[in-house]
């Protein structure tokens, strides 16, 4: 089963991740990230790299992030998104937003929603 990143990393998009990943399969949106799970090989080595908590294997995913696992599928595919392999800053305010729940409403999945 391949790794997704779930709710924490809204608004945060800590990019610590693709500097670790030997498949280069993060994809970048405005404010989130998503691993494309059909080039995920399961190798676990971004898991501890992530500062909040947000990637988890797809079969340990939790009930409440279980919309996650397609959000990962659907939104590695959305022609926006680009393949991130280099570390970048987190966006502003992550401090502020990495302690924060229930951020599926803030996920932005066009670069040029407000």
């Amino acid at each position: 089963m391949p790794f997704v990143v779930t709710e924490s990393c809204i608004q945060c998009k800590y990019t610590d991740c693709v500097s670790v990943c030997p498949m280069d399969c993060f994809l970048e949106g405005p404010n989130f990230l998503v691993i494309n799970p059909d080039e995920c090989i399961d190798c676990s080595m971004c898991v501890p790299e992530c500062p909040v908590n947000a990637i988890v294997s797809a079969n340990e995913v939790s009930a409440d992030q279980e919309p996650f696992v397609e959000l990962n599928r659907t939104l590695s595919r959305h022609p926006e998104w680009k393949r991130i392999t280099r570390p970048k800053s987190p966006l502003p305010e992550h401090e502020k937003w990495a302690a924060v729940n229930d951020k599926l409403g803030l996920l932005k999945r066009e670069w040029k929603e407000g």
